[in-house]
């Protein structure tokens, strides 16, 4: 049984997807990164599955062994205040019951919600069936009837000639897992306001959509088109290795260390993030 605690953030969890403000999502990869993005003000904590396996030493896809993603996740949990959503790709396992353990799994460690993708056929740029994010989505409903279940669809990740028969087929798939069990809908790739705004304003569940990336629109231009949970996904770590290679680059080329110093957390305050540990 869940905790009170538990049962306690996943309620909020939901309501902050129907509130008058968007849920902005600045995705974590370790302890450190989501107390961090905690102390900022974050609402609720999202994972970042390619930033977790980058900081494991693993690709993006899936490479990381779950064991590795339950145990990042354990550590976001325990020192997380606020609701935890955790990336788990397409989930983790070849079986629907292997996806439903990794979901039991975060569960019972107190996680509020993940977000669960449709992705592409194993070794090329086709997507995957909608049948097979339909069987895991009912069947982890099944487990929680609380459990927030974000399902992502990519379909706006592969070629496509006709945009109109591309926004079709998103629309087509988000009313599958929303009729599966899901509680809300992610489309990363769909940037256009008024196609945010058509998919939106026919749901009837919370549209997520993505701004990890340069140049992305500001919250209020993508609220306004109707999105309601903003993601920024990988983004925020690769600004902070994109940072570490610039501090290295000046360190190594020029023997100056300037832009360690901008900005540089102190010791205290980073110890000050975990005053409950031993």
């Amino acid at each position: 049984m869940r905790s009170s605690d538990a049962q306690q953030k996943t309620d909020i969890f939901h309501r902050l997807h129907a509130g008058p403000e968007p849920l902005v999502l600045v995705n974590a990869w370790d302890a450190a990164s989501a107390r961090i993005v905690e102390r900022a003000g974050a609402t609720a904590i999202g994972t970042t599955s390619a930033g977790m396996a980058w900081s494991l030493g693993y690709a993006d896809g899936e490479r990381l062994p779950v064991g590795e993603l339950l145990a990042a996740c354990a550590r976001i949990s325990r020192v997380a205040g606020v609701p935890v959503s955790v990336d788990v790709e397409s989930g983790y396992g070849d079986s629907t019951q292997a996806v439903c353990d990794v979901a039991g799994a975060l569960i019972d460690m107190g996680v509020a919600g993940i977000n669960i993708e449709d992705g592409t056929r194993p070794g090329t740029r086709e997507l995957a069936p909608p049948e097979v994010q339909c069987e895991r989505i009912a069947a982890i409903r099944k487990l929680d009837a609380r459990f927030f279940i974000n399902a992502r669809t990519d379909v706006y990740f592969v070629p496509w000639d006709d945009p109109a028969a591309r926004f079709e087929e998103a629309l087509r798939r988000a009313k599958l897992y929303a009729a599966a069990g899901a509680d809300g809908i992610f489309v990363p790739g769909m940037s256009s306001p008024e196609e945010i705004g058509r998919l939106s304003g026919v749901l009837g569940l919370p549209l997520n959509v993505y701004a990890g990336y340069a140049g992305a629109p500001p919250a209020e231009s993508l609220v306004r088109a109707g999105a309601r949970r903003i993601s920024l996904g990988c983004g925020p770590l690769q600004s902070a290795l994109g940072l570490v290679a610039r501090i290295a680059t000046e360190a190594f080329e020029h023997g100056r260390f300037g832009t360690m110093g901008e900005g540089m957390l102190s010791v205290g305050e980073l110890n000050g993030l975990f005053p409950a540990t031993p």
